[in-house]
């Protein structure tokens, strides 16, 4: 086996079995605040075969979301039965959402890519990958917010508004 084998394995098995290491990475990430710009990922295997490089242009920043309700109430429901709706799904994964708001801090960079790194009961958080323009020629401007990474490929396409 290769060592990115052997390294996602011991990612996986901390997960599992609730190592004590991982719950105080867990712990040390919820202080950090919402996006943090880190030095190295967390999980190499995982950010190796998403594009990441280790050399200048490349960014990784970490993103902690909210788990749980992640409905918003219906602001214009009314009495009528069809538009009686409590509230209204976002239709977007939290690995999207969490590629937006990274995109949005870091607004001279592209994102290129996301992974899972972790979760607790309240908060799961997400490495995101953000390159310079310029080391992505022909890419698109603004790929999380029009879906074209992978996580915005996966799930509901469009998101549409007005009648639900």
């Amino acid at each position: 086996m290769g060592m990115y084998k052997y390294i996602q394995e011991s990612f996986q098995k901390e997960y599992r079995e609730r190592d004590e290491i991982y719950r105080r990475r867990i712990t040390a990430w919820k202080k950090l605040g919402t996006v943090a710009r880190i030095e190295r990922p967390t999980n190499l295997a995982r950010a190796r075969s998403l594009g990441f490089k280790a050399k200048d242009g490349y960014l990784m920043a970490r993103v902690m979301m909210g788990r749980g309700q992640r409905k918003r109430p219906h602001p214009w429901g009314g009495r009528k039965p069809a538009k009686n709706v409590a509230y209204l799904s976002p239709g977007k994964s939290l690995q999207r959402q969490a590629e937006e708001k990274a995109a949005r801090v870091f607004k001279n960079l592209e994102v290129l890519n996301s992974y899972w790194v972790g979760q607790d009961g309240t908060k799961k958080f997400f490495e995101v990958i953000l390159v310079e323009r310029k080391l992505l020629p022909g890419a698109a401007k603004g790929r999380a917010f029009r879906g074209l990474t992978s996580a915005g490929r996966r799930g509901r396409q469009s998101i549409t508004f007005g009648k639900v």
